[in-house]
């Protein structure tokens, strides 16, 4: 099938046509980052008028009327309303927005008509951030900007138009010109506190993480993303996986199937807890933690830590050993921690205090009741403890992030029937076992592990590391974690959550499932690669504060005061003036180095060339020198040349021509 537009169609294009054409392209590339978000009509809106424009570019008709073009946006507009029920936001300007821009195509009178439909495409170009400011999507921005000034260029010949290639080259050009000086107002250039591109309302929407709440399913519902949460950067040797517990939500209050947050009073954090009385051993963990942002408020650390944060309204604390902020955050937030894997607190609670962990529903789970006056063990709850996470061990109890549905007496179902579940299932069973029994106990949400990257050394956190376990409290001891998933799927802990599921890759890809699980295969490099690009673009650019921002400045100055720096920048300056030399020097005419050839010989032989005297006078004076005649034809020769060469026109001069000024210079020489 012969394709419907030629190659050589398009090169030979009038130069209206060709630039329209050039423009829609533009329009297009700008508008293509939204076709993901936009509602779908508004999609097809779009894309049928660019193509509905092309085609009349291409067919040489005329616009279509005002009259027309005028219901049709008003109509669109109200599609608009219709799907966000306000004209005003985000995402109901962006649509508008396209809308127009895609209507205004259809509008172009008059040249100036050309650089509105252009300066709107950089407008749109600008919100595209509004969803994404990954460094993909800031790669193909920067190729928007060439092709949108490649454009705007374009209409600025008046003559012959280059090729579209060269004028795509020297648009590069002058971006590349630029850079340094965006570079420069980057890093100097003040900075604001919070998100430059986050909007009220709707620019907060779409967020995703933990919840303060867990039923069946709602942990398992987590694993399923790969989307970041945090990252890690340790000082010294990290912990082994089985140690990286990090804690977020802890969850005391259950009802029969869902549990949650009990009502406890928070404090701020820096302030003495109520009875917090902690011991440590070993030696601290220090380490940065840059949590992503989610629209949450908690912040997850290992246990036990103390963490230098700065979040808007600061942070609050339980004595449950959760951090808060006092508000979502809405903005990637780091900070510094220091952690003590090996810890005991609150190990000499008053029996008041205990009430709330062991309080269980009335007519729930009547069958796990029995079976926990069954493992009971009065006087030893350690044992006890084992008892349960034997039967774990030695029943055919299943890890799966698929588990059957389960009724009103969930734990039993679990305990009974499917012995099937999520680490949710295990730890919802676990502990109401141990309150069954007399043993305070609670559930904790946070994640567990992480997947170290070789390349920046960071350990990254994902939603698919979303884990929940158990907190005991023992006499003497305090609370102590319990993870029953460990009893049942020991993978899961000492290594991944990959590790510890069947590896049934869709379509037959087994071995790419293999390769990625593999950390030394090319797959797994080039994934920690593209990880770590990421990551250093989320450190140095898109965090870059105004608390960063004063801080590498500050440093900075400190570099180029003291000796070290001034050497350094000088030896830069010096580097500078040497190749701006380099490039200023000249390649030199060979007909030019010829001619001065001859005059540094005539001048040698006393004949000097005056400075008011060009090669004929200069050849008329020479004819009264004592030569050959010979070598005064060759001279004679040389000065003609030379005279077509310098003053002639340009078809006069040829390559070739040089090699024969030298052979008749040789001439004169020997």
């Amino acid at each position: 099938m012969k394709p419907a537009i030629k190659p050589k169609q398009l090169r030979e294009l009038p130069r209206d046509k060709a630039d329209t054409l050039l423009l829609l392209a533009a329009a297009l590339l700008v508008l293509a980052p939204h076709m993901g978000h936009l509602p779908l009509w508004t999609t097809a809106v779009v894309l049928g008028t660019l193509a509905w424009r092309a085609a009349i570019t291409w067919r040489g008709k005329r616009m279509p009327p005002l009259w027309l073009l005028l219901p049709v946006s008003v109509a669109a507009m109200a599609g608009v309303y219709a799907s966000y029920r306000t004209l005003l936001g985000r995402d109901a300007g962006v649509a508008m927005l396209a809308l127009l821009l895609a209507f205004k195509l259809l509008e172009m009178h008059a040249r100036r008509d050309l650089f509105v439909v252009i300066f709107l495409s950089f407008f749109m170009l600008l919100t595209t951030f509004f969803y994404t400011q990954a460094i993909w999507m800031a790669i193909l921005m920067a190729g928007s900007v060439v092709v949108l000034l490649t454009t705007l260029m374009t209409f600025q010949y008046t003559g012959a138009v280059p090729p579209l290639r060269r004028r795509l080259r020297d648009t590069g050009r002058i971006f590349m010109i630029a850079s340094p000086l965006a570079v420069f107002l980057f890093i100097a250039f003040p900075r604001f506190q919070g998100p430059l591109w986050g909007l009220p309302g709707d620019a907060r929407s779409g967020k995703s993480g933990m919840s303060d709440t867990m039923s069946p399913g709602s942990v398992a519902s987590l694993a399923l993303s790969e989307e970041v949460v945090f990252r890690v950067r340790f000082f010294g040797p990290p912990p082994p996986q089985s140690k990286l517990y990090w804690r977020g939500i802890v969850l005391s209050d259950f009802d029969g199937k869902t549990w949650t947050r009990s009502s406890r009073p928070l404090y701020a954090y820096g302030e003495n807890l109520q009875d917090l009385t902690i011991t440590v051993q070993g030696e601290p963990l220090r380490h940065d933690i840059t949590l992503e942002p989610a629209g949450k408020r908690w912040l997850f650390s290992l246990e036990l830590t103390a963490p230098d944060v700065h979040v808007p309204g600061g942070i609050v604390a339980s004595d449950e050993l959760e951090l808060t902020a006092r508000s979502p955050m809405y903005e990637r937030v780091r900070y510094s921690a220091t952690a003590w894997v090996n810890h005991q607190w609150q190990a000499s609670l008053p029996p008041e205090r205990m009430a709330r962990w062991l309080r269980l529903p009335q007519d729930y789970n009547p069958r796990t009741l029995e079976l926990a006056q069954a493992l009971r063990r009065p006087g030893d709850p350690a044992a006890a403890i084992d008892a349960v996470l034997a039967m774990f061990r030695r029943e055919p109890f299943r890890y799966t992030l698929e588990p059957p549905p389960l009724g009103r007496h969930t734990v039993d179902d679990f305990l009974f029937t499917t012995r099937a579940g999520f680490c949710e299932h295990y730890a919802a069973a676990f502990t109401v076992l141990m309150r069954a029994m007399g043993i305070p106990a609670r559930v904790v949400n946070g994640y567990q592990g992480g997947e170290m990257n070789p390349v920046d050394g960071y350990l990254t956190v994902r939603q698919s590391d979303a884990h929940a376990w158990a907190e005991v409290w023992l006499p003497q001891r305090g609370w102590v974690r319990i993870d029953p998933t460990a009893a049942v799927a020991p993978e899961r802990v000492e290594h991944n959550l990959a590790r510890s599921l069947p590896q049934n890759a869709p379509f037959g890809l087994d071995g790419l499932a293999g390769l990625r699980n593999n950390p030394d295969s090319w797959l797994s490099q080039l994934r920690f690669s593209i990880n770590a690009l990421n990551n250093a673009w989320n450190q140095w650019v898109l965090d870059y504060n105004p608390d960063r921002q004063r801080s590498f400045l500050e440093e900075l100055s400190f570099g180029l005061f003291n000796w070290r720096g001034a050497a350094g920048v000088a030896a830069i300056a010096a580097l500078v003036l040497l190749m701006r030399n380099l490039r200023r020097r000249v390649v030199p005419d060979p007909v030019e180095a010829a001619y001065a050839a001859f005059c540094r010989m005539m001048a040698r032989k006393g004949w000097e060339r005056r400075l008011d005297e060009g090669p004929h006078s200069y050849a008329l004076r020479l004819q009264d020198l004592e030569l050959p005649e010979t070598k005064k034809a060759a001279m004679r020769n040389f000065l003609e040349l030379y005279g077509k060469l310098k003053y002639g026109p340009p078809d006069v001069k040829h390559p070739a021509s040089a090699d024969r000024l030298n052979a008749l210079l040789n001439e004169l020489k020997n």
